[in-house]
């Protein structure tokens, strides 16, 4: 039987799809050649598994990496450390991890999409989607853990609307299901919060043929979640350290507050502004004053959110997709930071597959006016594509976001290594400054020997070479300063 044959569509999208793809690779290191204090602590802890087994404080194998101040996540570290024992450490191979990531989380998308919407041109035009739209392509820049949970999320889709086609459920089903939402557990803080709400909209799919797939899935992911509570039993309120302080949820505020804080927080991850005109005020998240999402995108998934309305409430599936979409901006709508990028990840995902529905609507023949719906349609992917265009010339031509990532560090820690005086003292205002040198100093091989952390209370000797972080220098000679770092001589 033939194939078959592409369509003049498919080919151009195709095609675009290509050039996309070959842009997105080529210039994975262009966010910065240096990493962020985060990027620096996953990717060295990522270089200790790989060759020994064990993290920067000699656990090995650990469930979650003790940082400062906070545990981070493991399986991006782990999928990492992978790479590493292959590759060795890397600022290159952390990037091009995330953006294979990326690049998976926009496949799996696509592929959802051709089959939600029955045209094959409608994989190619989500993948695009994705790639293009600031938001996912963003994220896919920085060596965070957050980078795989796109990744996991849309996999975790795919597999349920699979599953959504079926009167029951096999056991495969279930335990991939149950396995997805395990696995988001444990790569993001959002995670926690999230896959147990994913896990209870499940409920949705609860029919009497599906009933012992659903407690399957239920069972699965519980079962995933014993190493958590282990954990939590062993290391009390150790995951939940950092959330206190980046939560606006205080002890002694009244419940009417924090539901006012809430509801505030909440309307304005949905808020024009944040998503056309400014996006995450962090620079290390974001190319500054330019929007985090498409208008052509936005505007395609409000018209799959009407058609679903009026036309699919009643399926489990988009009741799930509807659900998701409300539930995705609850973690970060607990924090103090105005749309923070990484914690609203899940929301950008669930946009996209409500573009699938507007597409199927505004592609189909049988439809009143099919030509007038088919220009709309052809207007917005063009809007989206050109939009997006534009976002990735600003962002390969934005300048070097210098200060975001700290990238200044290298030049200082040369100008400390330049100098006799051994060992080469850390003193950082706050216990994190350290993993700079630890990290650089790994990528060049030198010896970690060659550092010493000292704190204000013991303050480095007369005559010690400091690497000193937001401190200021008091009887000391300056040697270099550049942003929050200072490299002096003590005196």
């Amino acid at each position: 039987m033939k194939r078959p044959q592409l369509s003049r569509l498919e080919v151009v999208l195709l095609a675009v799809s290509l050039l996309a793809s070959i842009v997105y690779f080529a210039e994975v290191s262009h966010n910065s050649p240096t990493f962020f204090i985060d990027e620096a602590s996953i990717a060295y802890n990522a270089h200790t598994i790989s060759q020994s087994g064990v993290d920067e404080h000699g656990e090995s194998f650990p469930l979650y990496f003790r940082a400062f101040g906070e545990y981070k996540n493991p399986v991006f570290i782990y999928l990492l450390a992978a790479l590493f024992h292959f590759t060795g450490p890397s600022v290159f191979v952390g990037r091009l991890l995330s953006a294979i990531l990326g690049m998976i989380a926009a496949l799996l998308l696509g592929l959802l999409a051709t089959r939600v919407t029955k045209k094959r041109w409608a994989g190619p035009l989500i993948f695009l989607a994705v790639l293009l739209t600031p938001w996912a392509f963003e994220i896919s820049r920085l060596v965070f853990e957050v980078s795989i949970f796109p990744a996991l999320l849309a996999g975790f889709l795919l597999l349920l609307y699979k599953a959504s086609l079926r009167a029951e459920w096999s056991w495969r089903i279930a335990t991939g299901l149950g396995a997805l939402l395990g696995l988001m557990t444990y790569t993001y803080s959002i995670g926690r919060l999230l896959a147990p709400l994913f896990a209870l909209g499940l409920a949705f799919f609860f029919t009497r043929s599906r009933r012992r797939g659903v407690i399957l899935t239920w069972i699965v992911f519980a079962v995933m979640l014993v190493p958590l509570a282990t954990f939590n039993l062993r290391h009390p309120g150790a995951l939940s350290e950092r959330y206190k302080f980046v939560t606006y949820v205080k002890p002694g505020d009244t419940n009417t507050q924090i539901v006012l804080r809430f509801v505030k927080n909440y309307g304005g991850n949905f808020g024009p502004g944040n998503w056309f005109l400014k996006g995450d005020p962090e620079p290390r998240h974001h190319l500054q004053w330019y929007g985090s999402l498409l208008l052509g995108m936005v505007l395609l998934a409000t018209i799959g959110l009407v058609v679903v309305l009026r036309r699919h409430w009643r399926e489990a599936w988009w009741r799930f997709i509807l659900y998701g979409l409300a539930v995705a901006p609850v973690p970060a709508s607990l924090t103090l930071d105005h749309f923070h990028t990484l914690r609203l990840i899940a929301l950008p995902i669930f946009l996209f597959v409500l573009m699938m529905p507007a597409i199927r609507f505004l592609s189909a023949d049988t439809s009143p006016r099919p030509r007038a719906r088919r220009a709309l349609l052809a207007t917005l992917a063009v809007l989206l594509l050109v939009q997006g265009g534009v976002f990735q010339w600003k962002f390969y031509a934005a300048p070097a976001r210098v200060d975001a990532f700290d990238s200044y560090y290298p030049e200082l820690l040369n100008a400390a290594m330049a100098q006799p005086e051994r060992p080469i003292y850390l003193l950082d205002k706050t216990p994190a400054a350290y993993m700079y040198a630890y990290w650089y100093s790994t990528l060049r091989g030198l010896d970690l020997h060659s550092f010493q952390r000292a704190t204000q209370a013991a303050p480095p000797p007369a005559g010690a070479v400091v690497i000193s972080h937001e401190l200021p220098c008091t009887n000391c000679e300056m040697i270099l300063e550049r942003g929050q770092f200072r490299v002096y001589r003590q005196k």
